[in-house]
């Protein structure tokens, strides 16, 4: 397998959780508790860059929070990983979020990670001011906001996608999971995420989650429309996703050619450095 760039994955051990009502379980089997596992994995994988997130997926925003140091270390230990920041827009982590963003000018820091699915809201006034300082500090150091999509809720494209129209022409929004099932997928190919691009909107997506017809619409409209080329990127968002895999999905999509070059190396070179 040629060298790839993996532009999303995470790091950490989360404690096990009775997710829906069940016994305790850690479905993140492969999750890393240290920069030395990590680095294993990229060696293993060929993987020749990646971003690094802090894990998540407990209900605990402060777990997140807490690995935010663990990928500031692994930035700073080997120059193949950049990393991101977790960031809260929900008053309750302001202390949080703040002691985050002063993190933001460290060296290696290249993105600031957002997820509702810990609570908070696009569209909730409640969210509004963090989310105008998380944008802000964005935009300051030169950061890409990185948001999870997954159909219905908080996380809805429906409801994110007022954050591309809010922030997107002064910051660069990457759009985790290209909406994350069917009804993201179709809302985003059949219209909104091309569209975006055209208006001059600073989005990007990454196809992890995606669905079987979904890498293969998506590069159909980037060849039809003839714009978006270097809007996705490769990403594997081990340990939740499937590296493997998701390398396969994504070859198969894109072949061989300037767009494969754009999707697995050179998009995440002009994006994360």
């Amino acid at each position: 397998m040629a060298e790839v760039f993996d532009a999303h994955r995470h790091l950490g051990v989360l404690p096990a959780f009775p997710f829906y009502g069940g016994p305790p379980v850690r479905p993140d089997i492969g999750a890393r508790a240290t920069v030395r596992q990590l680095l294993a994995d990229l060696d293993a994988e060929g993987t020749g860059r990646a971003l690094v997130l802090p894990n998540y997926g407990v209900p605990d925003p402060a777990l997140a929070f807490s690995f935010n140091d663990l990928c500031i270390e692994a930035a700073a230990t080997d120059d193949r990983i950049r990393c991101g920041l977790w960031v809260s827009p929900c008053q309750a982590d302001e202390p949080l979020t703040a002691r985050a963003l002063g993190l933001a000018g460290e060296p290696g820091v290249r993105a600031l990670k957002l997820s509702f699915l810990l609570g908070g809201r696009a569209t909730d006034p409640e969210c509004r001011p963090l989310l105008d300082r998380i944008f802000a500090s964005a935009e300051l150091h030169d950061l890409v906001v990185h948001i999870h999509t997954s159909p219905g809720g908080n996380s809805d494209i429906d409801e994110v996608g007022h954050l591309v129209d809010r922030y997107a022409d002064r910051v660069p929004v990457h759009l985790v999971h290209f909406g994350g099932g069917a009804s993201g997928h179709i809302k985003l190919a059949g219209h909104r995420f091309l569209d975006w691009v055209a208006a001059g909107k600073r989005v990007y997506t990454d196809l992890s989650w995606a669905i079987g017809f979904a890498a293969r619409w998506l590069t159909a409209e980037i060849t039809r429309r003839g714009i978006g080329h270097d809007r996705l990127l490769f990403a594997s968002d081990e340990p939740w996703g499937d590296h493997p895999g998701e390398y396969a999905r994504m070859r198969a999509a894109v072949r061989d050619g300037e767009l494969a070059d754009l999707v697995f190396r050179k998009t995440f070179e002009k994006l994360y450095g």
